[in-house]
Protein backbone atom coordinates (compact mmCIF):
# COMPACT_ATOMS: atom_id res chain seq x y z
CA UNK A 1 0.00 0.00 0.00
CA UNK A 2 0.86 3.45 -0.75
CA UNK A 3 2.48 5.80 2.26
CA UNK A 4 -0.27 8.24 0.78
CA UNK A 5 -3.24 6.08 0.63
CA UNK A 6 -2.09 4.44 3.89
CA UNK A 7 -2.38 7.67 5.38
CA UNK A 8 -6.13 8.68 3.77
CA UNK A 9 -6.85 5.36 5.48
CA UNK A 10 -5.74 6.25 8.92
CA UNK A 11 -7.18 9.64 8.36
CA UNK A 12 -10.68 8.63 7.38
CA UNK A 13 -11.13 5.84 10.34
CA UNK A 14 -10.09 8.55 12.51
CA UNK A 15 -12.89 10.87 11.25
CA UNK A 16 -15.43 7.70 10.85
CA UNK A 17 -14.48 6.94 15.24
CA UNK A 18 -18.22 6.15 16.58
CA UNK A 19 -18.83 8.06 19.78
CA UNK A 20 -18.85 5.20 21.88
CA UNK A 21 -14.85 4.75 21.10
CA UNK A 22 -14.42 8.72 21.83
CA UNK A 23 -16.26 8.02 24.81
CA UNK A 24 -13.80 5.62 26.24
CA UNK A 25 -10.94 8.48 26.61
CA UNK A 26 -11.80 10.26 30.10
CA UNK A 27 -8.98 12.91 29.63
CA UNK A 28 -10.45 14.47 27.16
CA UNK A 29 -14.14 16.45 28.12
CA UNK A 30 -16.67 15.67 25.56
CA UNK A 31 -18.92 18.35 24.21
CA UNK A 32 -22.27 16.88 22.46
CA UNK A 33 -23.92 19.63 20.58
CA UNK A 34 -27.46 19.15 19.50
CA UNK A 35 -28.67 21.37 16.50
CA UNK A 36 -32.14 21.28 15.99
CA UNK A 37 -31.72 22.20 11.93
CA UNK A 38 -29.12 21.38 9.67
CA UNK A 39 -25.34 22.31 9.90
CA UNK A 40 -25.84 24.93 7.16
CA UNK A 41 -27.45 26.98 9.60
CA UNK A 42 -25.50 27.22 12.47
CA UNK A 43 -22.12 27.21 10.66
CA UNK A 44 -20.97 31.21 11.33
CA UNK A 45 -22.86 30.85 15.50
CA UNK A 46 -20.71 26.89 15.71
CA UNK A 47 -17.65 28.95 14.66
CA UNK A 48 -17.96 31.63 17.27
CA UNK A 49 -18.68 29.55 20.00
CA UNK A 50 -15.80 26.96 19.25
CA UNK A 51 -13.39 30.65 18.75
CA UNK A 52 -14.99 31.79 22.15
CA UNK A 53 -13.82 28.08 23.70
CA UNK A 54 -10.18 28.50 21.96
CA UNK A 55 -10.07 31.89 23.92
CA UNK A 56 -10.79 30.15 26.74
CA UNK A 57 -8.15 27.86 26.70
CA UNK A 58 -10.15 24.79 25.24
CA UNK A 59 -8.62 23.76 21.98
CA UNK A 60 -10.71 21.27 19.90
CA UNK A 61 -9.14 18.27 18.78
CA UNK A 62 -6.50 19.06 21.99
CA UNK A 63 -8.41 19.40 25.17
CA UNK A 64 -11.92 19.02 24.19
CA UNK A 65 -14.05 17.59 21.58
CA UNK A 66 -16.94 18.33 20.41
CA UNK A 67 -20.08 16.14 18.92
CA UNK A 68 -22.41 17.20 16.30
CA UNK A 69 -25.53 16.14 15.73
CA UNK A 70 -28.37 17.20 13.90
CA UNK A 71 -32.26 16.71 13.58
CA UNK A 72 -32.43 18.67 10.30
CA UNK A 73 -35.61 20.05 11.28
CA UNK A 74 -37.23 16.60 12.58
CA UNK A 75 -38.91 16.83 15.88
CA UNK A 76 -38.70 13.49 16.67
CA UNK A 77 -34.65 13.68 16.29
CA UNK A 78 -34.33 15.55 18.95
CA UNK A 79 -35.02 12.66 21.79
CA UNK A 80 -33.12 10.29 19.80
CA UNK A 81 -29.70 12.27 19.85
CA UNK A 82 -30.32 13.79 23.45
CA UNK A 83 -30.58 9.88 24.53
CA UNK A 84 -27.42 8.81 22.18
CA UNK A 85 -25.37 11.69 24.34
CA UNK A 86 -25.89 10.43 27.41
CA UNK A 87 -25.59 6.86 26.81
CA UNK A 88 -22.22 7.61 25.72
CA UNK A 89 -21.57 9.95 28.76
CA UNK A 90 -20.72 13.04 26.97
CA UNK A 91 -19.72 16.11 29.88
CA UNK A 92 -22.01 18.75 28.66
CA UNK A 93 -24.67 19.31 25.81
CA UNK A 94 -24.60 22.23 24.13
CA UNK A 95 -28.04 23.00 22.19
CA UNK A 96 -30.65 25.81 21.61
CA UNK A 97 -34.14 26.59 21.02
CA UNK A 98 -36.52 25.31 23.49
CA UNK A 99 -38.08 22.28 22.07
CA UNK A 100 -34.33 20.72 22.16
CA UNK A 101 -33.60 21.80 25.38
CA UNK A 102 -36.63 20.10 26.62
CA UNK A 103 -35.71 16.96 24.55
CA UNK A 104 -32.16 17.16 26.54
CA UNK A 105 -33.73 18.07 30.12
CA UNK A 106 -36.03 14.66 29.71
CA UNK A 107 -33.09 12.54 28.44
CA UNK A 108 -31.13 13.83 31.62
CA UNK A 109 -31.06 15.00 35.13
CA UNK A 110 -26.96 14.55 35.56
CA UNK A 111 -25.13 15.61 32.63
CA UNK A 112 -25.16 19.41 32.29
CA UNK A 113 -27.17 20.77 29.77
CA UNK A 114 -25.90 25.12 28.10
CA UNK A 115 -28.57 26.70 26.03
CA UNK A 116 -26.98 29.08 23.75
CA UNK A 117 -30.23 30.55 23.16
CA UNK A 118 -34.10 29.76 24.21
CA UNK A 119 -37.12 32.16 24.59
CA UNK A 120 -39.00 32.28 27.79
CA UNK A 121 -37.25 29.47 30.00
CA UNK A 122 -39.01 30.16 33.01
CA UNK A 123 -42.27 29.59 31.15
CA UNK A 124 -41.80 26.80 29.52
CA UNK A 125 -40.70 25.26 32.11
CA UNK A 126 -36.95 24.99 31.68
CA UNK A 127 -35.64 26.32 34.65
CA UNK A 128 -36.94 27.17 38.27
CA UNK A 129 -35.90 31.36 38.12
CA UNK A 130 -33.47 33.06 35.53
CA UNK A 131 -30.88 33.76 39.07
CA UNK A 132 -31.06 30.56 40.11
CA UNK A 133 -32.14 27.80 37.60
CA UNK A 134 -31.45 24.76 39.32
CA UNK A 135 -31.02 21.29 38.12
CA UNK A 136 -28.72 20.41 35.08
CA UNK A 137 -29.59 22.99 32.85
CA UNK A 138 -28.27 26.67 32.24
CA UNK A 139 -27.77 29.09 29.34
CA UNK A 140 -28.98 32.10 27.73
CA UNK A 141 -32.70 33.51 27.12
CA UNK A 142 -33.07 35.16 23.61
CA UNK A 143 -36.28 37.13 25.41
CA UNK A 144 -38.26 37.03 21.77
CA UNK A 145 -41.32 36.84 22.95
CA UNK A 146 -41.02 39.73 24.82
CA UNK A 147 -40.27 41.69 22.00
CA UNK A 148 -43.33 40.97 20.11
CA UNK A 149 -44.77 44.43 20.87
CA UNK A 150 -41.76 46.56 19.58
CA UNK A 151 -41.10 44.44 16.37
CA UNK A 152 -44.91 45.92 16.04
CA UNK A 153 -44.21 49.12 16.56
CA UNK A 154 -41.45 49.13 14.23
CA UNK A 155 -43.37 47.67 11.58
CA UNK A 156 -46.37 49.82 11.81
CA UNK A 157 -43.31 52.69 10.82
CA UNK A 158 -42.94 51.49 7.25
CA UNK A 159 -46.70 50.03 6.90
CA UNK A 160 -48.84 52.76 8.40
CA UNK A 161 -51.99 51.19 6.86
CA UNK A 162 -51.45 48.39 8.92
CA UNK A 163 -54.68 46.84 9.56
CA UNK A 164 -54.34 43.26 9.31
CA UNK A 165 -51.87 41.13 10.78
CA UNK A 166 -51.10 37.21 9.85
CA UNK A 167 -48.98 35.51 12.14
CA UNK A 168 -47.22 32.00 11.12
CA UNK A 169 -47.15 29.88 14.15
CA UNK A 170 -45.72 26.46 14.71
CA UNK A 171 -48.06 25.29 17.32
CA UNK A 172 -45.71 22.16 18.24
CA UNK A 173 -43.13 24.44 19.07
CA UNK A 174 -43.18 25.37 23.05
CA UNK A 175 -41.79 28.37 22.22
CA UNK A 176 -43.60 29.11 19.51
CA UNK A 177 -47.30 28.95 21.52
CA UNK A 178 -45.98 30.99 24.05
CA UNK A 179 -44.59 34.21 21.79
CA UNK A 180 -48.09 33.76 19.76
CA UNK A 181 -50.10 34.75 23.15
CA UNK A 182 -48.15 37.45 23.83
CA UNK A 183 -48.50 38.59 20.57
CA UNK A 184 -51.90 38.53 19.79
CA UNK A 185 -52.08 40.32 23.08
CA UNK A 186 -49.91 43.06 21.93
CA UNK A 187 -51.73 43.19 18.64
CA UNK A 188 -55.10 43.90 20.00
CA UNK A 189 -53.69 46.36 22.47
CA UNK A 190 -53.42 48.39 19.32
CA UNK A 191 -56.58 47.57 17.03
CA UNK A 192 -55.12 45.14 14.62
CA UNK A 193 -56.73 42.36 13.67
CA UNK A 194 -54.88 38.71 13.65
CA UNK A 195 -55.17 36.43 10.52
CA UNK A 196 -53.68 33.25 12.43
CA UNK A 197 -51.29 30.67 10.42
CA UNK A 198 -50.80 27.41 12.00
CA UNK A 199 -48.22 24.83 11.00
CA UNK A 200 -46.61 21.78 12.65
CA UNK A 201 -44.67 20.62 9.41
CA UNK A 202 -42.63 21.90 6.61
CA UNK A 203 -45.04 20.68 4.35
CA UNK A 204 -47.98 23.03 6.01
CA UNK A 205 -45.92 26.10 4.98
CA UNK A 206 -46.90 26.51 1.31
CA UNK A 207 -50.55 25.24 2.23
CA UNK A 208 -51.14 28.66 4.77
CA UNK A 209 -50.08 31.16 1.96
CA UNK A 210 -52.55 29.26 -0.30
CA UNK A 211 -55.36 32.37 -0.85
CA UNK A 212 -53.09 35.29 1.61
CA UNK A 213 -52.57 37.78 -0.78
CA UNK A 214 -55.19 40.53 -0.22
CA UNK A 215 -56.12 39.44 3.08
CA UNK A 216 -53.16 40.20 5.34
CA UNK A 217 -51.16 43.32 5.00
CA UNK A 218 -47.86 41.56 6.75
CA UNK A 219 -46.90 38.71 8.12
CA UNK A 220 -45.43 38.22 11.79
CA UNK A 221 -42.88 34.85 11.40
CA UNK A 222 -42.27 33.53 15.11
CA UNK A 223 -39.03 32.41 15.07
CA UNK A 224 -38.34 28.57 15.82
CA UNK A 225 -36.20 25.93 14.60
CA UNK A 226 -38.30 24.80 11.93
CA UNK A 227 -39.14 28.16 10.90
CA UNK A 228 -35.50 29.27 10.24
CA UNK A 229 -34.66 25.81 8.42
CA UNK A 230 -37.21 27.22 5.74
CA UNK A 231 -36.70 31.16 6.64
CA UNK A 232 -35.55 31.74 2.47
CA UNK A 233 -39.09 29.63 1.10
CA UNK A 234 -41.20 31.64 3.77
CA UNK A 235 -39.93 34.73 2.51
CA UNK A 236 -40.12 34.09 -0.88
CA UNK A 237 -43.58 33.13 -0.77
CA UNK A 238 -44.49 36.12 1.38
CA UNK A 239 -42.61 38.41 -1.22
CA UNK A 240 -45.21 36.38 -3.78
CA UNK A 241 -47.56 37.06 -1.82
CA UNK A 242 -47.00 41.16 -1.66
CA UNK A 243 -46.82 40.60 2.35
CA UNK A 244 -43.90 42.59 4.23
CA UNK A 245 -42.42 40.03 7.13
CA UNK A 246 -41.64 40.34 10.58
CA UNK A 247 -38.91 38.40 12.46
CA UNK A 248 -36.93 37.79 15.55
CA UNK A 249 -33.31 37.72 14.27
CA UNK A 250 -31.33 39.09 11.52
CA UNK A 251 -30.98 35.51 9.66
CA UNK A 252 -34.44 35.54 8.35
CA UNK A 253 -33.60 39.29 7.17
CA UNK A 254 -30.26 38.08 5.17
CA UNK A 255 -32.84 35.19 3.83
CA UNK A 256 -35.01 38.11 2.29
CA UNK A 257 -37.02 39.08 5.10
CA UNK A 258 -37.91 42.71 5.75
CA UNK A 259 -37.17 43.42 9.05
CA UNK A 260 -36.31 42.07 12.52
CA UNK A 261 -35.59 42.87 16.12
CA UNK A 262 -33.92 40.83 18.46
CA UNK A 263 -30.91 40.01 19.81
CA UNK A 264 -27.68 38.76 18.61
CA UNK A 265 -27.44 35.53 18.37
CA UNK A 266 -23.83 35.25 17.19
CA UNK A 267 -22.93 36.85 20.36
CA UNK A 268 -25.37 34.95 22.41
CA UNK A 269 -23.44 31.56 20.97
CA UNK A 270 -19.90 33.08 22.05
CA UNK A 271 -21.55 33.54 25.47
CA UNK A 272 -22.30 29.85 26.25
CA UNK A 273 -18.74 29.05 25.41
CA UNK A 274 -18.15 30.51 28.89
CA UNK A 275 -20.81 28.63 30.37
CA UNK A 276 -19.15 25.66 29.22
CA UNK A 277 -15.64 26.55 30.18
CA UNK A 278 -17.26 27.32 33.85
CA UNK A 279 -18.92 24.15 33.67
CA UNK A 280 -15.60 22.30 32.49
CA UNK A 281 -13.72 23.67 35.70
CA UNK A 282 -16.83 22.52 37.93
CA UNK A 283 -19.13 24.88 38.61
CA UNK A 284 -22.55 23.57 39.10
CA UNK A 285 -25.65 24.56 36.02
CA UNK A 286 -27.68 25.25 38.79
CA UNK A 287 -26.25 27.98 40.21
CA UNK A 288 -25.26 29.98 37.09
CA UNK A 289 -27.90 32.38 36.56
CA UNK A 290 -29.57 32.31 32.78
CA UNK A 291 -28.48 35.42 31.41
CA UNK A 292 -30.57 37.87 29.42
CA UNK A 293 -30.06 39.99 26.29
CA UNK A 294 -28.94 43.44 27.21
CA UNK A 295 -29.53 44.60 23.43
CA UNK A 296 -31.60 44.25 20.78
CA UNK A 297 -30.81 44.92 17.06
CA UNK A 298 -33.06 46.34 14.15
CA UNK A 299 -32.35 45.06 10.66
CA UNK A 300 -33.87 46.33 7.80
CA UNK A 301 -33.68 45.10 4.28
CA UNK A 302 -33.82 47.61 1.88
CA UNK A 303 -33.83 45.29 -0.84
CA UNK A 304 -37.00 43.86 -0.01
CA UNK A 305 -38.60 47.15 0.81
CA UNK A 306 -38.29 48.07 -2.60
CA UNK A 307 -39.28 45.45 -4.04
CA UNK A 308 -42.60 45.49 -1.99
CA UNK A 309 -42.98 49.44 -2.75
CA UNK A 310 -42.61 50.52 0.71
CA UNK A 311 -40.82 53.27 2.02
CA UNK A 312 -38.85 53.19 5.09
CA UNK A 313 -38.57 55.99 6.95
CA UNK A 314 -35.10 57.98 7.78
CA UNK A 315 -35.73 58.11 11.42
CA UNK A 316 -36.13 54.64 11.20
CA UNK A 317 -33.61 53.88 9.25
CA UNK A 318 -31.26 55.92 11.42
CA UNK A 319 -32.50 53.54 14.30
CA UNK A 320 -31.58 50.74 12.65
CA UNK A 321 -28.40 48.65 13.85
CA UNK A 322 -27.66 46.88 10.25
CA UNK A 323 -29.47 48.09 7.06
CA UNK A 324 -29.21 45.49 4.00
CA UNK A 325 -29.14 47.11 0.52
Amino acid sequence: MKRRDFISLIGGAAAAWPLAARAQQPTTPIIGFLGPTAPSTYSQWTAAFVQRLGELGWIVGRNVSIEYRWAEGRSERLAEIAAEFVRFKVNIIVTTGTAAVIAAKQATAVIPIVFTSAGDPVATGLVASLSRPGGNVTGLSNQLPDAAGKRVQFLREIVPNLRRLAILTNIASPIGVVEAEQLQAAVHAVGLEILPLEIRRAEDIALAFEGLEGRADALYVISEPLMASNRIRINTLALGARLPTLHGLREYVEAGGLMSYGPNVLDQFRRAGDYVDRILRGANPGDMPIEQPTKFDLVINLTTAKTLRLEVPDKLLALADEVIQ
